[in-house]
């Protein structure tokens, strides 16, 4: 049986021509995340000596990327955007592949007529990385299901805005080392089960009010006058509105099933499991490769006075190791946040 087990972690600076920059020798600090339609963010503090100290100094912003491995394996990846160099000590900080796409435009006119959002959001980001490929892989897992109608303009907003909005109408994204997943918000298959037993510090359970919303209303763009609005006034919570302006959609039917798709996740409030205070014991049934944003886990609680026992969506893993000094060794932390919406319990 797979446990989450204590990673020891190794990191590597890579040039964009592919070539080993340096070694980040004598970590002393590693920590790395991934996230749920957004992009994730990785830091690492070395202490080089010797010929170490001197590649380091050559260590550049974007031109170069920072790899992590975990126990030999590799699990994050993404273009370096700060180093701070100190006496004696080397910060690295890095944000995962799809910075890229926040730095990119669309290369050319994109029109899509009830296409599935999972193909549109592949094209977007094959377009996105198409005149220089920094080096990625895209996988659809699964199509999304859910239709509609967009137009991107040659030159105008980032390639990463868009793929958010497509995020709100009913895919999610996330990315893995050098590969960006599409899969359908709906999808939820499980990668493990935890109960309290796995939390030895406890846990979180939070409600977020702020994101509920019974009612959309999802406009188009200008020039296409579309708008469309999905739900009500519901039973148990009454009337809650929300409005959003989505640019690329081009025709009424894509704004409402826009409005549906953001129904369906804000229907309920989200009740949130977090465990960023805590870890996740070693001994837990769960391999921590596997914890990937947008698959889910099987959560049992009744320590807190909201008791909870469901599949539960991965929306956020962040994996930190502390090198420890000569009198004191290091520990791994691993905080995993998962949340139920609507979708979840549809």
């Amino acid at each position: 049986m797979p446990v989450a087990g204590c990673g020891t972690h190794t990191a590597l600076v890579r040039d964009r021509n592919g070539a080993t920059v340096a070694q980040a020798e004598a970590l002393t600090n590693v920590k790395w995340s991934r996230l749920l339609d957004d992009t994730s963010s990785a830091s690492v503090t070395i202490s080089p000596t010797g010929d170490c100290c001197d590649l380091m100094g050559n260590v550049r912003s974007w031109r170069q990327s920072l790899e992590i491995y975990r126990n030999g394996v590799f699990v994050w990846g993404g273009p370096i955007t700060r180093v701070n160099w100190r006496l004696g000590e080397v910060e690295i900080f890095a944000s995962d592949v799809l910075a890229w796409l926040d730095r990119r435009v669309p290369h050319q006119d994109m029109a899509f007529t009830n296409a599935d959002l999972s193909v549109i959001a592949n094209a977007l980001i094959e377009d996105g990385y198409r005149p220089d490929d920094p080096g990625h892989t895209t996988e659809i897992v699964d199509r999304a299901k859910v239709f509609g109608s967009r137009e991107y303009t040659k030159d105008t907003g980032q390639v990463g805005d868009h793929l958010r909005d497509l995020a709100d109408a009913g895919i999610d994204f996330t990315a893995v080392g050098s590969k960006i997943l599409i899969l359908p918000e709906t999808h939820c298959s499980s990668v493990g089960r935890l109960s309290d037993a796995d939390f030895p510090e406890g846990l979180i359970v939070s409600e977020e009010g702020g994101a509920l919303a019974t009612r959309w209303v999802v406009a188009g763009s200008e020039e296409s006058e579309a708008i469309g609005s999905y739900g009500g006034a519901d039973d148990y919570y009454g009337l809650l509105e929300r409005y959003e302006e989505q640019t690329s959609i081009t025709d009424s039917t894509s704004a409402t099933e826009a409005a549906r798709a953001r129904v369906r996740t804000t229907s309920e409030p989200p009740v949130f499991i977090d465990t960023q205070q805590v870890t996740i014991s070693p001994l837990a049934a769960v391999e921590i490769a596997y914890l990937v944003p947008g698959w889910c886990l099987d959560i049992t609680t009744n320590l807190t006075c909201r008791t909870v026992s469901q599949r539960l969506k991965i929306v956020g893993l962040t994996v930190e190791e502390d090198g420890g000094t000569d009198d004191s060794p290091g520990n791994e932390q691993v905080a995993v946040q998962v949340a139920a919406t609507g979708a979840e319990a549809t």
